[in-house]
């Protein structure tokens, strides 16, 4: 066993609404809501503030039925400037007190103050944290404070917003035991079925559930959440855990459900440029794509493929994009669509096995791509363009990976 360790989880409240708030005063103690396209009634709110929240507004709710609800509701676009900016702000705060800060997402971090609570209590740590958000940067956070990940995280959302919670491995049995197994953070709605068919309804039903029926239902993630159950989690807070990547990918959510083959095929074609970009900026590649689909009825489907040779540049991305959507596509509407290449590797250290097939348009190819990208990089992007890509209008816009680029961003800092 290892040393007792001090972990904080911070979570911003409402982050994207109190961001708003904040840049603008006239916003405060009224309901406020971040939409993806906000004048388009069908678009769905992202987040929205604790007052919109109190009248019943709530994530994933399209902006026509909040109205409906909550006729004086003050729907926004997202600015993603100025919530980056406030994210940094956030961790530049938590990175004075400790190196030891991990960014989760752009609203949220952990931070191990083992070293730093021998010279100060944690409360004091936490409430000084907390004020100091609040008064200089005008935004609301919880804290949740834990010997480990898993029980500072759970604290964080057991009192909000403004709040500050102490959770022990002692206070397991009585807190979280009794709670439904669907509040415990790590289960979602598919892992909370396969466990109800074990009848496991509470956390405390699945902290003393058969350790071996739980792998061989769930697997590893069984074994895992079951110690999770227990108060147990061994996951350390890892500062440089943003340089990890296993996948680059990204999403975005469409203004209409929509059905044109055309303007879905754009869509492919700029979430391939975007995946591209990313891994050029991380000189990755990747062997296996994956395509995610979600209907209008927000079921999700997904298609993947492990390649011969990996993958990096838009045009392979695209194509292998587009031939598994037209495999899996059913004609009906569709509200989102995304990109991912995983099993990415350093594109350094690939040494690609080329085919007879591919040999000849790998090696006319190649050059041209490597000019383009100089070319862009000195006068721009888009300055030149494949004679498929020219005046193809973008009415979308990819937001949903924005927490993906915030983490990007910090790696340069």
């Amino acid at each position: 066993m290892g040393a007792a360790r001090i972990i904080f989880h911070v979570d911003m409240n409402s982050f994207y609404a109190s961001v708003e708030q904040a840049y603008n005063p006239d916003l405060k103690g009224k309901a406020v809501a971040i939409a993806g396209n906000p004048k388009e009634r069908r678009g769905i709110i992202v987040t929205s503030s604790y007052e919109a929240r109190a009248k019943g507004i709530y994530t994933t709710m399209n902006v026509g039925e909040a109205l409906r609800k909550c006729p004086d509701l003050i729907v926004l676009s997202p600015d993603f400037v100025k919530y980056r900016t406030a994210s940094k702000a956030m961790f530049s705060i938590l990175r004075e007190y400790t190196d030891m800060v991990e960014p989760v997402s752009i609203d949220e971090g952990y931070i191990d103050i083992t070293e730093v609570s021998k010279k100060r209590h944690p409360l004091e740590i936490a409430k000084e944290i907390q004020l100091r958000i609040l008064h200089e940067l005008d935004l609301p956070c919880s804290i949740g404070i834990g010997p480990n990940k898993f029980l500072a995280k759970t604290a964080s959302d057991m009192k909000k917003p403004m709040g500050i919670t102490v959770l022990r491995k002692r206070d397991v049995k009585e807190k979280l035991w009794p709670l439904a197994v669907i509040e415990m953070h790590g289960v979602g709605e598919s892992t909370s079925k396969k466990l109800a068919s074990l009848k496991i309804y509470t956390i405390g039903e699945l902290a003393n559930s058969n350790e071996g029926l739980l792998k061989q239902e769930l697997g590893k993630n069984g074994v895992r959440l079951r110690e999770r159950a227990n108060g147990n989690d061994t996951r350390k807070v890892d500062p440089d855990s943003i340089y990890d990547t296993k996948s680059v990918g990204n999403s975005t959510t469409l203004p209409y459900d929509e059905t044109d083959i055309e303007k879905l095929e754009e869509t492919f074609e700029r979430l391939a440029e975007k995946v591209a970009e990313r891994l050029s900026v991380k000189k990755l590649c990747g062997t296996t794509i994956s395509i995610q689909i979600r209907d209008a009825d927000w079921h999700n489907h997904s298609r993947s493929k492990t390649l011969q040779n990996p993958i990096s540049l838009k045009v392979d991305i695209y194509d292998e994009a587009i031939n598994l959507f037209h495999k899996a596509w059913d004609g009906s509407p569709i509200r989102l669509l995304g990109i991912t290449i995983s099993n990415v590797q350093d594109i350094k250290n690939v040494a690609v096995q080329l085919s007879f097939d591919n040999f000849e348009q790998y090696a006319k190819d190649e050059p041209i791509y490597e000019l383009i990208d100089e070319i862009e990089k000195k006068y721009g992007k888009g300055s030149i363009q494949k004679g498929i890509a020219i005046d193809k209008k973008s009415t979308y816009a990819s937001k949903t990976s924005f927490s993906k680029d915030f983490l990007e961003d910090l790696k340069d800092n």
